[in-house]
């Protein structure tokens, strides 16, 4: 019974991350039947519905959602476990699923994961590249990696570097129509706009005696993808403000020229974030020790 309480809970916790049981029987390879019916199963040895099943979604209910964030943590527990008393040492195993935005993500995210999964075969990544802020717990996600605020403050955060945001345009784009001295010169510009900030129509700066400045811009290109806007500033289309990390390198190569210097932010921290200390799997907090290592070498991050 206690093994079949387990896999019922598998299923579950499956359906729940897939968003549907069709889904969530491809993964498992299973019958949707099969799948239903340990659900259902469940449901009654519970005795309480943890679905709430429509022909076109399910969600969860409110008994469904605290039993799916216990039942998270305690499948990782049970593959931690397993994972010690096959092995001499624990070697980290199983599917770390995280999130983080694209911009970040590729250049800096993707060589450290192809680096960690060389060391340790037996993790595999499922990711969710995305610049939208998700919900850990409700999306079934092991690990995030943040810049700035890292939601809700239950969570616990390791840091592991900062960028900077960067104002800057084109040569051409400053010949044509001047370069900025100072922020309040903006209003006269085209300035690009980013749907994932928290305030669209205003930059952050600092004044020169270190107090913080808001800035109001505007221009006609909005855009939630940060890449794009940069592409858009190198065409001399307008004025960007975009992390180090995408912006750096076509200022090294000339396409694009720093403005606003001695008014730049101050840096924003780089998080691991995740949702809880004490459940944490042996390969969630590896990998989280292996990005620490990596990224404080790494000068752009730091």
């Amino acid at each position: 019974m206690a093994l079949d309480r387990l896999l019922a809970m598998s299923v579950f916790v499956k359906v729940v991350e897939q968003g549907s049981f069709a889904r969530a029987a491809e993964r498992l390879d299973m019958s949707t039947s099969a799948v239903s019916r340990h659900v259902a199963e469940l449901e009654t040895y519970l005795a309480t519905r943890l679905l709430n099943r429509t022909t076109r979604r399910i969600s969860l209910t409110e008994s469904g959602q605290a039993y799916f964030e216990r039942a998270l943590h305690l499948l990782a527990d049970i593959e931690e476990t397993e994972a010690v008393v096959s092995s001499s040492t624990v070697n980290p195993r199983g599917t770390i699923r995280l999130t983080c935005s694209t911009s970040f993500g590729v250049p800096h995210l993707a060589p450290a994961i192809g680096a960690f999964q060389a060391r340790y075969p037996e993790v595999h990544f499922d990711i969710s590249a995305s610049n939208r802020f998700v919900d850990l717990v409700e999306d079934g996600l092991d690990l995030a990696i943040r810049i700035g605020d890292i939601g809700n403050p239950n969570l616990i955060a390791r840091r592991l570097g900062s960028m900077r945001l960067i104002a800057c345009a084109s040569p051409d784009y400053l010949k044509r129509r001047g370069t900025p001295t100072h922020p309040d010169d903006l209003i006269k510009h085209s300035c690009f706009t980013y749907e994932y900030s928290p305030a669209k129509n205003t930059w952050p700066f600092r004044n020169r005696d270190g107090s913080e400045l808001k800035t109001r811009i505007a221009g006609g290109i909005h855009a939630n993808n940060g890449e794009m806007l940069a592409a858009l500033a190198v065409s001399g289309a307008g004025i960007a403000l975009e992390p180090d990390f995408i912006i750096q390198p076509l200022i090294e190569s000339g396409q694009l020229k720093e403005i606003l210097k001695e008014f730049q932010p101050a840096p924003y921290p780089i998080y691991a974030v995740y949702p809880s200390r004490r459940h944490l799997s042996a390969k969630v907090r590896t990998f989280v020790e292996f990005l620490a290592e990596r990224f404080a070498s790494t000068k752009q991050l730091n």
